[in-house]
């Protein structure tokens, strides 16, 4: 005879906890991906410039909880198709990840002679930041779900998918490296393009090329296209990510990965990417309706 279960016991279900992770996100997009990044870009180029107090200068639990916050679009729409081979694959890209950047600090190969001068938050062997897989890993991603929709059926060609995704990599890089560089994230001791060496790209081309190859084994291309096409917001960290960087390069004139970042934000467009309904927005609504209250 079965007992009743205990009013202290919790059931984990997994698609429940799946549809409030995508309507969380649904119900605060305008939010999460385009106030964010736009605060945040405003808040790195002021401790840059001097002007916040010291306790927001570059404040590692602000820039983490910032980052983690712009990510969730992107978790909630690949956290259905997370398996056993997903989180395989994932744990290998993990200690990959911490094992370059740990011989690029410590060697100056592959990415060139670098040091970090903002604190990212804790630090493995005092030395590489530990939510690196959470910088990193969704700029691959991003990538990669972009390609898809960019190359339609052309992408069910392997030949033909990785090479675009991993060119769409590079120009992630081409705009995020100039734009960390100038706002002060980290420094290369010679830079040849907006302060960042070629080196640096030499290194992500072999980084991003793993990458690239294990998530094209964790998650099915079918998958991924139909969860694309049943979760709009899925590539709103790519919009994050435009909007802060492609922001932060413009006010310190690094036109080329403006333009790049342009291109990035022409293919979210071309992509029906940009389609956010703010009036269901909470910080613009909010704005809204001051305004209308104000004007009576």
């Amino acid at each position: 005879m079965r007992s009743a279960r205990s009013p202290f016991q919790f059931r984990f279900d997994r698609r429940e906890i799946e549809r409030w992770f995508d309507q969380l996100v649904l119900d605060n997009r305008f939010t999460i991906a385009v106030v964010f990044p736009a605060v945040g870009a405003v808040m790195l180029y002021a401790s840059d410039q001097g002007w916040l107090p010291p306790i927001l200068t570059f404040n590692a639990t602000l820039i983490l909880i910032g980052v983690i916050v712009m990510r969730l679009p992107l978790v909630a729409g690949v956290l259905p198709l997370t398996n056993r081979r997903a989180a395989i694959s994932i744990g290998l890209l993990t200690l990959y990840a911490y094992g370059i950047e740990l011989i690029g600090v410590m060697t100056g190969w592959p990415y060139g002679e670098f040091i970090y001068e903002v604190d990212l938050g804790p630090m493995l062997f005092d030395a590489v930041p530990i939510g690196l897989p959470v910088f990193f890993f969704p700029l691959v991603l991003n990538s990669y779900l972009l390609a898809l929709l960019l190359l339609g059926e052309r992408a069910r060609r392997r030949v033909i998918r990785l090479p675009v995704v991993l060119a769409l990599v590079m120009v992630v890089d081409l705009v995020l490296d100039p734009g960390a560089v100038a706002v002060g994230f980290w420094r290369y001791e010679m830079g040849d393009f907006y302060g960042v060496p070629w080196s640096n790209y030499g290194g992500w081309l072999l980084s991003g090329t793993i990458a690239v190859f294990l998530f094209d084994v964790a998650f099915a291309r079918e998958g991924l296209l139909r969860r694309l096409e049943d979760t709009e917001f899925m590539l709103d960290d790519l919009v994050s990510f435009v909007i802060l960087w492609g922001g932060l390069n413009a006010v310190y004139g690094n036109w080329i990965p403006v333009v790049l970042a342009a291109g990035l934000g022409a293919g979210l467009l071309w992509t029906d990417r940009f389609d956010f309904d703010v009036s269901s927005a909470r910080i613009p609504r909010f704005v809204l309706g001051r305004w209308r209250t104000d004007r009576r």
